[in-house]
């Protein structure tokens, strides 16, 4: 079996060095290099893929909720047989229980009322999402103006939005291609709650750098950063008009993650963390504070895919910040 063959270097301008598509280039000389150049858009489509989600069992749906059922009758059960306890040994005993089991389930129904609200809102973003990027795909102008009449409906009550609503509806009322339409909307309403986002992230960032940094306990580390996460998440989901709940906010931390995931968001080699260390950062901190750094550029990351999670709008005619953007302040530098 023949040897595997060396690397070697060469130069692009080297005449024995020839660029052509596979299978098409001519007959090479003795010596000669071929070239293959990787397809356009190869790369761009690798990175801004959507994370292939993996249909849920419906056994399992009915696991849990059969479950979920279960434990709802027991709890039923056991409150009413303490109410009928209590009115067994007095009866203004019975009324007091009878009263906090009233108040209790009064509660529970606006919990979950808020849940249910907090899904449908979040819900109402993410098919925002995916009608302008069918709408920029497409180039559909009616598509696209009423999607940006549910994105100014959206924001109505923002009153910093004022005049990038009366900028969208202006357009709207233009001819104007659809894909131009859905730009203009970027444009206008997601350039202020943009910066918004991005100061949010940086400013969690650096308390997480901060306060890891100087942190006595690897414990204390763990529950800040992830207090922190949640606490970012729902400041962007909030922004962005989401308002998630508790269950929602769960929802929409799997999607940051598959987004992080998808963008390859933990890899260490990161622009900003090669040249904060190839200018000879790590020889220069110690330990703890490299520890802090780190933790503050993973958040930093985390919060970037939280807000492409969050945004309505997929990022077209807007640039999408990236990791130096929000936490280039943790090496005392800005962009």
């Amino acid at each position: 079996m023949a040897a595997p063959a060396k690397p070697r270097a060469f130069r692009l301008d080297d005449p024995g060095v020839v660029i052509a598509e596979a299978g098409q280039g001519p007959d090479l000389p003795r010596g000669s290099v071929l070239i293959t150049p990787e397809p356009e858009g190869s790369l761009e489509e690798a990175v801004t893929a959507e994370p292939v989600r993996r249909p849920s069992s419906p056994w399992g749906r009915l696991f849990w909720a059969a479950l979920g059922g279960l434990l709802s009758l027991s709890v039923g059960l056991w409150v009413t047989q303490l109410v009928d306890d209590l009115f067994a040994r007095s009866d203004w005993l019975g009324w007091i229980g009878a009263a906090f089991a009233a108040i209790a389930a009064l509660a529970l129904l606006a919990i979950v009322l808020r849940e249910g609200l907090g899904i449908v809102r979040l819900a109402r973003i993410e098919g925002l999402h995916a009608r302008a990027a069918a709408a920029i795909a497409a180039d559909d102008r009616d598509a696209a103006r009423s999607l940006t009449g549910d994105l100014v409906a959206l924001y109505r009550a923002d009153p910093r939005l004022a005049r990038a609503r009366a900028s969208v509806e202006a357009a709207r009322g233009a001819i104007v291609d659809g894909a131009d339409l859905v730009r203009i909307a970027e444009r206008e309403l997601m350039s202020l709650l943009d910066a918004e986002a991005q100061r949010l992230i940086s400013d969690a960032a650096k308390r997480v750098s901060l306060v890891t940094a100087a942190s006595p306990r690897a414990l204390v580390d763990v529950l800040f950063v992830a207090t922190e996460m949640m606490r970012l998440l729902r400041n962007l989901a909030t922004l962005y008009g989401g308002r998630p709940g508790a269950l929602g906010l769960i929802r929409l931390f799997r999607h940051a993650l598959g987004n992080l995931a998808v963008t390859g968001g933990m890899a260490a080699g990161d622009s900003l963390l090669s040249q904060a260390l190839g200018h000879g950062l790590a020889s220069k901190i110690s330990a703890r504070l490299g520890e802090g750094v780190l933790n503050g550029i993973l958040i930093a990351r985390f919060g970037l895919a939280a807000m492409v999670a969050s945004r309505p709008l997929p990022f077209e005619a807007l640039v999408r910040p990236t990791a130096a953007d929000v936490a280039g302040g943790l090496f005392g530098t800005k962009r």
